[in-house]
């Protein structure tokens, strides 16, 4: 997180803390975030709550409108809260691309961490081509993507045993 985040994350508090909310000083806060803020989400969330942080800021305004502010407000700070929080572990890492052979054993509803024999992976397709086949209300793309891998896997098979 940047350091003019930082200084928002700042003032928002200040303003969340107060008695009396400057609704004035809050759309404003908003605007300048909704326009120059660095995170989509941060932009998003604040373009959404500058209406009703305007029409909170204006003389007289009704409680309803000033607790949809308040709401508004709370929105905004927890956003700036996640953006602030560090995050740690492997949350960011991408998944992992599977290898040919699991796609087609994963596709046919095979185990990933054994060998197959031949006739295993024929009733493998069986099983799922019943459901796939376009007679039985699949698609003519996700057979042939079927028999693609029990082809591809039988020969696997065949190739270990040579």
């Amino acid at each position: 997180m940047d350091s003019k985040s930082g200084e928002w994350q700042l003032e928002l508090e200040r303003i969340w803390q107060a008695a009396a909310p400057d609704w004035r000083e809050a759309a404003r806060l908003t605007e300048v975030m909704a326009r120059t803020g660095a995170e989509l989400l941060l932009r998003q969330a604040a373009a959404q709550a500058l209406p009703i942080l305007r029409h909170a800021a204006a003389e007289g305004a009704d409680p309803a409108i000033t607790d949809a502010a308040r709401r508004r407000l709370g929105v905004i700070r927890e956003v700036l809260h996640t953006l602030a929080t560090p995050k740690f572990g492997r949350r960011d890492i991408p998944l992992k691309t599977l290898a040919p052979e699991q796609r087609h054993r994963q596709l046919l509803g095979l185990p990933l961490d054994r060998r197959l024999s031949a006739p295993e992976i024929h009733r493998a397709w069986k099983r799922a081509a019943k459901s796939a086949h376009p007679d039985a209300g699949g698609s003519a793309q996700a057979f042939l993507a079927l028999s693609a891998a029990r082809e591809a896997l039988i020969a696997e098979v065949r190739f270990r045993r040579a």
